[in-house]
C-alpha cells in the first residue's frame, strides 16, 4: 500500500539524527540483510476483531438512537416511559393516557411485540432514553421513522429535548390509513446534546400502534439509510486493516444454543431480524447491563459491506454446535450438527454465490449483486476438548468437499498454553487444519518475554491467527485495566515477533475493539467513544502503525530482542521501500546504527515515532492525541544510518530504494 496516514492534524516533527559516536552510550548496530529476503508476508497480517461487547454494535457502531425500538427486550418497555406534555410556557401538562404492550396481529412474527399508545386527552406521549442518552449535533439531520397503525389520531408529533428539557428538534408523521405502514420524517437539531431524550405525542384522543420506532442519523458512513457511525468507521479505515473478524467472540456461542448468533436471522429486512439478549448483559458483577440486547440492525450483510468499504478481508465466525463453555457448555447432538454445517455452506453461498443462487439472491436483493469474495470462515470461537474436535471434523469434511478454496480457522482454546492448548494443537497438526486461532490476554511482561514465541513453530504445520490479544495492566477482564503506554509498547514489541514470523503467523488482531464510556463491560479496549465523540488509545495507534507499515516480504534483522530493543524489517515491493521497526522499551534514549546490506538507499526516508516518557500515559476525550504518531523525514545517502531511539518509543523507518 502507498505510504499514507489519515491523521492530518498531527504535527510533523524532525526525528533526532546523530552521527555514530555521539552520545554517552555506544551505538547498537541493527543489521538488516536485504540481500536475502525471506518469506512473503500475508496482506491480512494486521486486522481488527469486532465483537458486540461494551455496546459496540447497538449504541455504538450501529448508530440507531432509539433503544428497544421494537419492544422486544425481556422488559418490553425498557428504555420507554409515559410522559406528560410540556406547554408552550415550559410547564407540565395534565393529559392522561396509557401504554399497552400487545402481540395480537403484529407487524411480523419475528418480533411480535408492539406498543399501543392510547390518549384519553390530547398531548399524552412517551419518551425514549436512548443508549445512555441520545447524542445529537447542531445542524445534523436525523430520520425519524416508525411503523404505525392508527385507531383515530391522524398524526404523531415527535421532538428531541436536551438535558434541560429544551426542544432542539421536532417533526410529525401523518397520512395514516389504518394498516401497518412505515412513515418517516427528517428532523434537524438546532443544538448539540450529549444526553438528549426522544419524545412522541398524540395531539388528539384515540390510539396508535407503534413498532420499529427509529431515530437514525442521515449522515452515516456512505450516507446509507441503515449505515454505520461515521467517526468509528473512519477510525477503522485509518488503520487500513487487512481483515475484519466478526461478529465475535463469545456472542457467537451464546450462553445457551437458543441464544447463539445465527447469521441467517441478521440479513434481509431489518424489521424481521429477531432481537435477542446479548450474552454480555450480566456476565460481570462489576458492570451488569440488563438493557443490553442485539437488534441485528448490524448484521452479516453490513459486516461484509463494512469490510469491503475499508478494503479488508472478511472473517466470519460461526457456531459449531457448542454454547459458551465458560457458561453452560451446552452441546448440540452430534447428529444435529448438520444444521450448523448447512449454515456454514449457506453463508459461503450468501457471500460468494451468483445472484441466481438461493442465498446469493438474498444478497443481491439487499443491494449487492456482486459477490463479497469470502476466502475464510471460523469454525467455533474459543472452544476446547474432544467434542470440539469431533464437530470440526464434520465441518471440514463437508466444507472442503464443496468449497476447497475456503480456509477454515479453528480455535486453540482460551489460553496460550496448557493441556487443552497442547491437545488441540496436536489434533490440528494431525488433521492438517488451515489456520489456528490463539488468544492471549496477559500482562505486559508476558508480551515482552514472548516476542520469540513463533520463532520455532513448525513451518510446515497449520498457520497461526493471533486472534485476540491485549496486555492486561491489572488482570484479565478486571475493571481497573488501563489502555496506557506501558501496555501498548509491550504489544508493539510482541508484534515485531509476529511480523518476523510472517511465514507462520498469517493474521493478528487486538481485542476488544470498541467500548462505550458509559456502558462498557470489559477493559482494555482499542477505541473508546461516547454518544458523540471517539478516540483511539495508545494501543490503537500501535495497531495502526503496524498495519499502515506492512511490507510484502520478511527481511532478516539482528538483534531481534536484546537490551530493551525489539526489531523487525520487511520489504515493500509495491512502493520500493525498506521498512524497519525498532521498539525501545527502556527509559533512556538508545543510539543505534541501521546497517542496511544488499540495497541502495537514496532520498528522503519517512520516519514515524510513537513515544511518551510516561508509561502510565493514556488518551482521553479531552486529550485524544496524548500518545499518537509524529512524522518526520531524514535524508539517506548510504547504507549506514545513525539515529537515536527516544525512551519508551516505537519508531518506523521507511527507506526508499533505488
Amino acid at each position: 500500500m502507498p505510504y499514507e496516514y489519515a491523521f492530518p492534524s498531527l504535527v510533523l516533527i524532525l526525528f533526532s539524527v546523530f552521527s555514530s559516536g555521539q552520545g554517552q552510550q555506544p551505538s547498537t548496530v541493527i543489521a538488516v540483510d536485504a540481500a536475502h529476503p525471506g518469506a512473503a508476508i500475508s496482506p491480512t497480517m494486521f486486522g481488527v476483531f469486532f465483537e458486540d461487547i461494551n455496546f459496540g454494535a447497538d449504541g455504538g457502531l450501529y448508530p440507531e438512537l432509539i433503544k428497544n425500538r421494537s419492544f422486544e427486550f425481556d422488559q418490553p418497555l425498557k428504555g420507554w416511559r409515559a410522559i406528560l406534555p410540556i406547554t408552550p410556557k415550559g410547564e407540565l401538562g395534565s393529559s392522561r393516557g396509557e401504554l399497552d404492550l400487545r402481540t395480537q396481529d403484529p407487524l411480523n412474527a419475528s418480533n411480535p411485540h408492539y406498543l399501543r399508545v392510547r390518549a384519553y386527552e390530547p398531548g399524552f406521549g412517551l419518551s425514549n432514553s436512548g443508549f445512555r442518552g441520545i447524542g445529537v449535533e447542531s445542524g445534523a439531520e436525523y430520520r425519524f421513522s416508525a411503523y404505525v397503525r392508527t385507531g383515530g389520531p391522524k398524526s404523531i408529533r415527535a421532538n428531541i429535548t436536551d438535558e434541560n428539557n429544551h426542544e432542539i428538534a421536532s417533526g410529525t408523521l401523518t397520512g395514516f390509513d389504518g394498516q401497518w405502514k412505515k412513515y418517516e420524517a427528517v428532523v434537524r437539531a438546532s443544538a448539540t446534546a450529549q444526553h438528549a431524550q426522544f419524545n412522541l405525542f398524540l395531539d388528539e384522543p384515540g390510539y396508535v400502534d407503534l413498532d420499529m420506532v427509529s431515530l437514525f442519523p442521515v449522515e452515516t458512513w456512505g450516507r446509507r439509510p441503515n449505515g454505520l457511525r461515521k467517526d468509528l468507521v473512519q477510525l477503522l479505515a485509518d488503520m487500513h486493516p487487512g481483515f475484519i473478524r466478526f461478529p465475535g467472540g463469545c456472542i457467537v456461542e451464546g450462553r445457551r444454543l437458543a441464544t447463539r448468533y445465527q447469521w441467517k436471522k441478521t440479513v434481509g429486512d431489518i424489521e424481521t431480524r429477531e432481537t435477542i439478549v446479548n450474552r454480555w448483559y450480566d456476565e460481570f458483577d462489576h458492570r451488569p447491563t440488563p438493557d443490553y440486547f442485539q437488534s441485528f440492525g448490524l448484521g452479516f450483510y453490513e459486516y461484509f459491506q463494512l469490510a469491503e468499504d475499508i478494503g479488508a478481508a472478511s472473517l466470519p465466525i460461526l457456531n459449531c454446535g457448542m454454547a459458551c463453555q465458560f457458561n453452560t457448555s451446552e452441546l448440540a447432538q452430534i447428529s444435529d450438527t448438520k444444521e450448523y454445517i448447512q449454515d456454514a455452506l449457506d453463508l459461503i453461498e450468501f457471500a460468494n454465490g451468483p445472484a441466481t443462487s438461493p442465498w446469493g439472491k438474498v444478497r443481491a436483493q439487499m443491494g449487492h449483486p456482486k459477490p463479497f469474495h469470502l476466502t475464510m470462515i471460523g469454525i467455533g470461537n474459543e472452544q476446547w476438548g474432544q467434542p470440539y474436535v469431533d464437530r470440526y471434523k464434520l465441518f471440514a469434511a463437508a466444507l472442503k468437499a464443496k468449497y476447497p478454496e475456503i480456509n477454515l480457522v479453528v480455535a486453540a482454546g482460551p489460553a496460550p498454553s496448557g493441556d487443552q492448548f497442547e491437545f488441540l494443537w496436536s489434533n490440528w497438526r494431525t488433521l492438517k487444519a488451515d489456520i489456528v486461532d490463539e488468544h492471549y490476554y496477559m500482562s505486559p511482561e508476558w508480551f515482552l518475554k514472548n516476542t520469540g514465541r513463533y520463532d520455532h513453530y513448525d513451518r510446515s504445520g497449520p498457520k497461526v491467527f493471533a486472534g485476540e490479544y491485549a496486555a492486561q495492566t491489572s488482570g484479565v477482564a478486571r475493571p481497573d485495566n488501563h489502555n496506557n503506554w506501558n501496555a501498548a509498547i509491550s504489544e508493539a514489541a510482541f508484534m515485531t515477533g509476529l511480523e518476523r514470523n510472517g511465514d507462520v503467523v498469517r493474521m493478528a488482531s487486538y481485542a476488544p475493539l470498541l467500548a462505550h464510556i458509559d456502558a462498557w463491560q470489559w477493559t482494555p479496549d482499542a477505541i473508546w467513544f461516547d454518544n458523540l465523540r471517539s478516540y483511539g488509545t495508545p494501543n490503537y495507534y500501535v495497531q495502526s502503525l503496524f498495519a499502515n507499515n506492512l511490507g510484502t516480504r520478511i527481511i532478516p534483522i539482528t538483534p531481534q530482542a536484546q537490551d530493551s530493543l525489539y526489531t523487525s524489517a520487511s520489504l515493500d515491493e509495491r512502493t520500493h521501500e525498506l521498512i524497519v521497526k525498532a521498539i525501545n522499551v527502556g527509559g533512556n534514549a538508545k543510539p543505534v546504527e541501521l546497517d542496511l546490506k544488499g540495497i541502495n538507499p537514496s532520498g528522503a526516508a519517512k520516519v514515524t515515532t510513537l513515544a511518551n516518557t510516561d508509561l502510565t500515559a493514556e488518551n482521553g476525550f479531552e486529550h485524544p492525541k496524548n500518545v499518537s504518531p509524529k512524522y518526520s523525514t531524514m535524508e539517506v545517502s548510504s547504507g549506514k544510518i545513525a539515529v537515536q531511539l527516544p525512551p519508551y518509543s516505537v519508531s518506523v523507518f521507511r527507506v526508499p530504494l533505488r
